[in-house]
């Protein structure tokens, strides 16, 4: 199943959480879920965020914002805020506006959490099952949905499709934590993109889909960045100017 049919429906899905799922988000910023894009804007900078990069993926305008140590992801959608979600600090850059012609922007263009992470997980999913069919999709969205934003596991409503995805949506849902630590935050911006674009080469994944979660300073301006893609590991060494010496598996 391609890959980028599962980016709109991702993208679908992001637009449709509730706050209530979303066991990440800021809270005092829920109650811009559902209001028009300006006047969000407005509210954003008044609490103390600053704009950073922003990038259209489908209909979706997604835009980073920064306070101090923290990066939001601000997602778009006919005007109105469709979801407020915790973003990797690498995402998130000073200066406002569009920078699609920058090399560090093209990395922007990742949905972040929801969008790339599920299309990511759900096509390797399907090249281990064969292309299991709409129905058993549907529930493997419907458990990663509920695994990476914290909800109880449905019993319920059990399905094999449901309880994979959860598990998925779990994994996603602990590599983003980690990598939002600030132990992993402390590693050179320019390294951490650098292994994270090579990772998602080394496992053959769209780009957006790995993230640091851990980080050993080797000396003389190295690094080893473990890097996580899903429930893959990865070894990246790198210099703090992003240059990728060696990249190996965990």
């Amino acid at each position: 199943m391609p890959v980028a049919r599962f980016l709109t429906s991702a993208v679908a899905v992001v637009a449709l959480s509730s706050a209530a799922n979303c066991a990440w988000a800021q809270a005092s910023n829920f109650d811009l879920v559902g209001s028009r894009a300006a006047g969000a804007d407005t509210q954003l900078r008044a609490r103390g965020y600053q704009a950073g990069r922003s990038e259209t993926v489908r209909d979706n305008r997604l835009t980073y914002w920064r306070r101090g140590d923290e990066c939001i992801q601000v997602i778009t959608r006919d005007g109105k805020i469709a979801n407020v979600v915790p973003a990797a600090t690498s995402y998130c850059s000073y200066g406002g506006g569009d920078s699609s012609s920058s090399s560090s922007n093209t990395s922007a263009l990742v949905a972040g959490v929801a969008i790339v992470g599920l299309a990511a997980a759900l096509a390797a999913h399907n090249r281990h099952h064969d292309d299991a069919g709409a129905d058993h999709d549907r529930e493997y969205e419907r458990g990663y949905q509920a695994g990476l934003y914290g909800s109880n596991y449905d019993d319920r409503h059990e399905t094999e499709g449901y309880h994979e995805g959860y598990l998925a949506g779990e994994d996603e849902s602990q590599n983003r934590r980690h990598s939002n630590s600030r132990w992993v935050r402390g590693a050179p911006t320019a390294a951490q993109e650098a292994c994270a674009s090579s990772a998602d080469e080394f496992q053959n994944r769209p780009r957006g889909s790995s993230v640091p979660i851990g980080v050993r300073d080797l000396g003389r301006g190295e690094y080893e960045l473990t890097m996580a893609t899903g429930s893959y590991r990865s070894r990246c060494v790198v210099s703090a100017s992003g240059d990728v010496r060696a990249m190996n598996p965990y």
